[in-house]
C-alpha cells in the first residue's frame, strides 16, 4: 500500500511545479527582453558613424580590457543567450496549443469575446514561435562567426550575405514578442501601484507598451536602413574588414618614421 504521507508530499511537488515554471518563464523572458533592447542600442551605434560601431564590437571582443581581441567573449555571450532562449521557450510551450484544432479553437474564441488582451497573447504565441527558429538562426552565426562584427562586416552580412529578410522580420518579431511579454509580465504579477481607477491605469500601461515598441521598430528600422546602405556601397568589396579613421591614418605616419 501507498503511504499516505509520501502520496502527499508527491502531491505537493506536483502542485509546486506550474508556479515554478511560471517564474522560471517569467525571469528568463524578462532577462531576454531586456537584453535585446541592449542589444539593440548597441547595434544602433551605426547611426553614430562606422567608428562607434567598431569600437562597440571591439569592446565586446574585451580589447579595451585584454589589449587584444577575444570574440570567443562574443561566443560565450551568443551561447548563453542561446540556452536562457532554450529555457523560456520550454517554460512557455506548456500554455501554447498544440494541434491545429487547439490553435483553431482558440482563434475562434477570440475572434468572439474581442478581447484585446487574448489578440495579444496570441500575437506573442505567432511572433515566439517565428523566434524559436530564426533568433536561432542568429545566435548560431554569432557564436560560429564571432570575429565577423562591425561596420563592413555585420553591413556585408545583410547584403551580400543575404540575411536582410531574417534580420527585417526578426526585427519586428523581438520587439512585438518582447514587448507584449513585459505588459503582461506586469499585469501578472501584479508590479503596477495601487490606483483609484485601475482601468485607467491598465490603458497608460497599453500606451506606453506601445510607445517603447514603437521607439525600437524605429530605432531598429533606421539602423537596418544604415546597414543596407553600407552593405549595397561595399558590396563589390564584401569580405574587407573595417579600419577605423585613427589606424588608417596612424599608418602613414608610422611608415614616415
Amino acid at each position: 500500500m501507498d503511504n499516505p504521507t509520501s502520496r502527499a508530499i508527491a502531491q505537493s511537488r506536483i502542485d509546486r511545479a506550474p508556479a515554478w515554471l511560471d517564474l522560471i518563464q517569467g525571469a528568463s523572458g524578462l532577462a531576454l527582453a531586456l537584453f535585446m533592447w541592449g542589444h539593440m542600442l548597441l547595434v544602433s551605434s551605426i547611426l553614430l558613424g562606422k567608428d562607434a560601431m567598431y569600437h562597440v564590437a571591439r569592446f565586446f571582443e574585451g580589447v579595451y580590457f585584454f589589449g587584444r581581441p577575444y570574440p570567443q567573449l562574443v561566443t560565450a555571450i551568443a551561447g548563453a543567450i542561446f540556452l536562457l532562449m532554450i529555457v523560456h521557450a520550454v517554460a512557455a510551450m506548456r500554455r501554447m496549443p498544440s494541434s491545429y484544432r487547439e490553435y483553431r479553437t482558440v482563434f475562434r474564441h477570440t475572434r468572439s469575446l474581442r478581447h484585446a488582451d487574448t489578440w495579444l497573447w496570441l500575437i506573442q504565441v505567432a511572433t515566439g514561435l517565428v523566434l524559436m527558429f530564426l533568433a536561432g538562426v542568429h545566435l548560431y552565426t554569432m557564436m560560429t562567426h564571432p570575429a565577423d562584427i562591425g561596420p563592413y562586416e555585420s553591413a556585408d552580412r545583410f547584403v551580400s550575405g543575404r540575411m536582410w529578410p531574417l534580420y527585417l522580420v526578426l526585427l519586428f518579431a523581438v520587439e512585438l514578442h518582447g514587448g507584449i511579454g513585459l505588459y503582461r509580465l506586469v499585469l501578472k504579477w501584479g508590479l503596477l501601484p495601487r490606483s483609484a481607477d485601475p482601468r485607467a491605469q491598465r490603458r497608460r500601461l497599453v500606451r506606453l507598451k506601445w510607445a517603447i515598441t514603437g521607439f525600437f521598430l524605429v530605432l531598429g528600422l533606421l539602423t537596418f536602413a544604415a546597414y543596407m546602405k553600407i552593405g549595397i556601397e561595399h558590396r563589390d568589396r564584401a569580405g574587407e574588414r573595417y579600419v577605423p579613421v585613427a589606424l588608417r591614418e596612424a599608418v602613414p605616419q608610422a611608415g614616415g618614421g
